[in-house]
């Protein structure tokens, strides 16, 4: 890095993998590791984020905004701490977010020190930001952050610290408008996630780094992706196979390299009927 240049900085820790020692083996825990980071790199990308630093379990990333480092630190913990355990154990991440220089130097300085701080102040399913951070944010995005989140112990140089989106029961993190918004509902399997202000994009598709990764050999490796509109919400084919959607009652339609609207209840097949009787179905409602 060439310059000195002061950014919203955010790091991001897995822990819990010493749950997995003696309940799987290490191909086992490698593939539950590279999944969390697979999606931790899907939310820097969509916020355009960008990763300084990475090592197996652990991300530096720069936002020119710290409104965005705030909206990947939510997503991040919503994406991670949402997977399925393997066998039985599971990974969660801890954040830590600071608006600092990020200096030339190979650990970044000053800066990336105290957000690694940070991080390692908050239990596994936690965010925290220093008060420079946000102070930074819109009105907005302020209402993501809780006040006094280590009942006010101050990390130097830093000022209070504050939890960002924090377990629900504790604080609400989720912006007001998001409650009465639609959101598209997907089911696949044992996950269901949502498609809403928070998290406009879903993809879906055989690689690993998909929001929803589907196992069928019909599916493509970046088969398609779901994104929430003003006029709605939209299911964009990208695949060889074409997207078999089953909506509403009416006959099946399949979308190949072309959007359609998704009107719910209904299917989605990735490479093969939404009739099909077929573990990898993905089922949608507007909710």
């Amino acid at each position: 890095m060439s310059e000195r240049k002061n950014s919203c900085i955010l790091v991001a820790e897995l822990v819990g993998e010493d749950q997995f020692a003696g309940r799987i083996d290490a191909a086992e825990t490698k593939y539950a590791v590279e999944r969390c980071m697979h999606r931790l790199d899907r939310v820097a990308a969509s916020l355009e984020g960008s990763t300084i630093q990475r090592d197996d379990n652990s991300a530096v990333i720069r936002f020119e905004r710290c409104d965005s480092g705030v909206l990947a630190a939510c997503e991040i913990l919503e994406r991670i701490n949402s997977l399925p355990p393997v066998s039985g154990a599971r990974l969660s991440v801890r954040i830590g977010l600071h608006y600092a220089v990020i200096g030339p130097e190979p650990a970044g300085g000053e800066g990336i020190r105290i957000t690694r701080r940070l991080a390692q102040l908050g239990s596994p399913g936690q965010a925290l930001a220093s008060g420079t951070a946000v102070m930074l944010l819109t009105s907005a995005t302020r209402r993501f952050a809780g006040k006094d989140a280590l009942d006010g112990k101050v990390l130097e140089g830093v000022g209070p610290i504050y939890a960002i989106a924090q377990p629900v029961g504790t604080f609400t993190s989720l912006l007001a408008a998001t409650r009465v918004s639609q959101r598209l509902r997907l089911r696949h399997q044992q996950e269901v996630i949502f498609v809403e202000e928070i998290r406009p994009v879903v993809l879906l598709g055989r690689e690993l780094g998909n929001d929803l990764v589907i196992i069928d050999p019909r599916a493509s490796r970046q088969h398609a992706r779901i994104e929430k509109r003003r006029e709605g919400f939209i299911l964009i084919d990208q695949s060889t196979n074409g997207t078999y959607v089953s909506a509403g009652g009416v006959n099946e339609h399949c979308t190949k390299r072309t959007e359609l609207p998704l009107t719910g209840p209904g299917r989605i097949g990735c490479g093969f009927s939404a009739n099909e009787v077929e573990r990898d179905l993905v089922f949608f409602e507007i909710v």
